[in-house]
């Protein structure tokens, strides 16, 4: 599938005239051609359901509602990418952020340009065709399934939603089981970029372990090990079919 600037559509939510008119120069200046404003959370929620967005930048402080309340709604709706802005640069508002289901996080002040090459990153991931990061159908361990191709997550017998950067962890986990894998490792091949820090890595295996495992505090499969980073363990024998 030919990556095509033109063809996405994206979302940028903020209450901020001056931050939008900035980004809307910059993005079309790149190439964009159809590129939706909200300046509140209701009328993002609104366009989300309506305009289907493939990427939404959303601030975290607007004026009827927050960005991590808003992603947190917004996920019930897409799994599309979420890039958060924010004036908010601690580490616990970035965890935050991240367990609200976005995928990055982009602190102010920010570089426009910085903005535009993290939403490509993101862009050129999520359009990827199955043949290019799948090597079978389905990953089934009795208790969960993965259906990379349909997008699909059955955990004991239920679909679970399942945000696109968790999906793709999953399935990173899935496609290198019994490996130990560092998080600086993971990072560069799931998110694809240089080492931002260990809490992006982290918090999204915490999702993935409140979806699929049966005691999260006590996972069967995405173990930790102290010092190295992560092992998606599996018995070939009995879990996988």
């Amino acid at each position: 599938m030919t990556f095509k600037i033109e063809n996405h559509k994206i979302l940028m939510v903020d209450d901020d005239q001056y931050i939008l008119d900035l980004l809307v120069t910059v993005f079309e200046k790149e190439g964009f051609q159809n590129i939706l404003i909200a300046t509140n959370g209701a009328e993002a929620l609104s366009i989300t359901t309506q305009k289907n967005p493939d990427i939404i930048l959303l601030d975290v402080m607007l004026p009827d509602t927050d960005g991590f309340t808003l992603c947190n709604k917004i996920r019930s709706e897409t799994d599309v990418p979420v890039l958060f802005l924010t004036a908010k640069t601690t580490d616990l508002d970035k965890l935050q952020g991240f367990s609200f289901g976005g995928d990055d996080y982009i602190t102010k002040p920010f570089n426009p340009l910085e903005v535009v090459a993290r939403v490509k990153a993101q862009l050129k991931r999520s359009t990827k065709t199955p043949a290019q990061h799948v090597r079978k159908q389905i990953y089934d361990y009795t208790y969960f399934s993965l259906d990379p191709n349909m997008g699909k997550l059955i955990v004991n017998g239920e679909r679970i939603e399942c945000p696109t950067q968790e999906m793709k962890l999953l399935l990173y986990f899935c496609e290198h089981p019994n490996r130990i894998l560092s998080k600086l490792q993971i990072y560069k091949d799931v998110w694809g970029e240089i080492y931002g820090g260990d809490s992006t890595v982290m918090v999204h295996v915490r999702r993935l372990r409140e979806k699929i495992e049966q005691d999260p505090s006590r996972p069967k499969w995405i173990k930790t090990v102290r010092g190295l980073g992560y092992i998606f363990e599996v018995d070939t024998k009995e879990d996988l079919l």
